[in-house]
């Protein structure tokens, strides 16, 4: 894949037209994101208002995060079915309804569910993000595109704990979810000025893997049900029991039915096969594991280990943003001249070495210290994001981009909210004590810490350094990534 023009004189320009879409689906992709995190602050504000212990308030980022795994495949096959815009659009006014329901709940339980509404709605705008502007950039600007549309991906998690710890300063809980409202109005219609209008569909309706819906997605949602019911009533419960039973079970099932089915399942197992895949994949799902249980973890250290108010715990997420921010910029430059294989293990190091200096902290250890582990941290996800998402179109069959783009933000949101799960669990002390204690948050961020040499040694497999193209008369490039992403 080239960043050249046809003529070879130099690279492809990113006109207006191209960035102004890029600027527009940013916008709903950046809301997602950044609502997957901007309650993680206030889980100690939401856990006293509803009188909830933390595994059950967790559930108001979890939901959210396995609402938006389920809606990535369905929005895929919704969006060949009825065109990108109709979906993009049904996406934000889901989006829309679950923000403002979110704001008049009236116990833990119905904002876990406006929640989940919330999230189907941001989990159908990603992948259709990814694939209207990878389309509309074509093979020779993907490259570049897919740095500029990684910044919502990468950074709006961080910065939704700083943004929610601003308002719940000043602010009640509510204002949380009320903040999306103007966002997503002007995202709608900015929407519906620039998207160009979908083209009339050829052929039968388009098949969706329903099964494997009702089988993968469930599976995690029981793995994960079991993990913060452990956190309560340990793992002799009969409740946890049969969480982790019913998990075990349908996963297998899915194995099975993705392995023997003809159609395209859900999560094509099949793609595994590449080593380079299998490597990329492996590093999304842990980065969401590692990135959102520090996200989760992070303010309430501060909170209740450091004594900190919201906004400073909030704020003092900041190094982290920053660390990511000088991170993506330096990926995209280095990229192309030395690979995936040598970037992502020196950011994974990097994220591990962050995390290992929190566990050894507490009320004393020196603020100076903590800062500069998260800035470490935060410009190893920039080393890693990025080249890890670059490398699944170098690793996969041009037809099968789309699934495997997929599974990507599928695996990323599961293991995100699994992360959660874990952290959450180790807070407690596996059911020993429902309030966290210094010694719990340090043992929780051994977590975050082992995901970071996992990705090190997954990083490993990655592709190297792409050689350019011979000069030769190229063959005809393959299709863009479409609206199925």
């Amino acid at each position: 894949m080239s960043d050249t023009t046809a003529a070879g004189s130099g690279p492809a320009r990113l006109d207006s037209a191209l960035l102004t879409l890029i600027g527009v689906m940013v916008l709903g992709g950046m809301m997602s994101y950044l609502d997957a995190t901007i309650v993680n602050v206030g889980i100690s504000t939401l856990s006293g208002e509803f009188q909830a212990t933390l595994s059950t308030i967790e559930w108001v980022t979890t939901g959210y995060l396995l609402a938006v795994a389920v809606a990535i495949p369905l929005a895929g096959w919704a969006t060949v079915r009825f065109g990108a815009k109709r979906m993009w659009l049904l996406g934000l006014s889901l989006f829309l309804a679950g923000s403002t329901l979110c704001a008049f709940a009236w116990n833990a339980e119905s904002l876990i569910a406006f929640r989940v509404l919330q999230g189907f709605g941001g989990g159908m705008v990603d992948p259709i993000m990814i694939g209207v502007v990878a389309g509309a950039a074509g093979p020779q600007r993907i490259s570049r595109v897919m740095g500029l549309i990684s910044v919502p991906i990468t950074l709006g998690p961080v910065i939704g704990p700083i943004v929610g710890g601003l308002i719940l300063e000043n602010l009640s809980w509510q204002w949380m979810f009320l903040v999306n409202i103007p966002f997503a109005l002007a995202a709608i219609i900015l929407a519906v000025v620039v998207l160009p209008a979908d083209p009339p569909r050829e052929g039968g309706p388009v098949p969706v893997d329903w099964l494997g819906v009702l089988l993968l997605p469930p599976g995690f949602a029981a793995l994960v049900f079991a993990l913060s019911q452990a956190a309560g009533h340990g793992f002799g419960s009969a409740t946890v029991i049969g969480g982790l039973v019913a998990g075990v079970v349908l996963f297998a099932a899915y194995i099975a039915h993705a392995l023997a089915t003809r159609g395209t399942p859900l999560l094509d197992l099949r793609l595994f096969r590449s080593k380079g895949f299998t490597a990329s994949v492996t590093t999304m799902f842990l980065i969401g594991g590692g990135l959102f249980s520090l996200l989760f973890l992070l303010p309430l250290y501060y909170q209740q280990v450091r004594g900190l108010s919201i906004l400073q715990s909030g704020l003092l997420l900041a190094p982290l943003g920053v660390g990511t921010l000088i991170g993506m910029p330096v990926a995209g430059n280095l990229a192309d001249k030395f690979g995936p294989r040598r970037l992502v293990p020196v950011g994974a190091l990097l994220i591990a070495g962050g995390a290992l200096v929190f566990t050894g902290s507490g009320p004393q250890t020196s603020q100076v210290l903590l800062t500069a582990a998260q800035l470490a941290i935060g410009f190893g996800l920039g080393l890693v994001g990025a080249p890890t998402m670059g490398s699944v179109y170098r690793t996969v069959p041009g037809d099968a981009v789309a699934g495997a783009t997929g599974a990507v933000f599928i695996l990323n949101q599961i293991g995100a909210s699994l992360g959660i799960a874990v952290v959450a669990l180790i807070l407690q002390g596996g059911g020993a004590h429902a309030t966290p204690t210094t010694e719990s948050f340090g043992d929780a961020f051994w977590w975050p810490f082992a995901a970071g040499l996992v990705v090190f040694l997954a990083g490993l497999l990655l592709p190297g350094r792409q050689e350019p193209a011979p000069d030769v008369p190229a063959a005809a490039p393959a299709e863009p990534v479409g609206g199925n992403a």
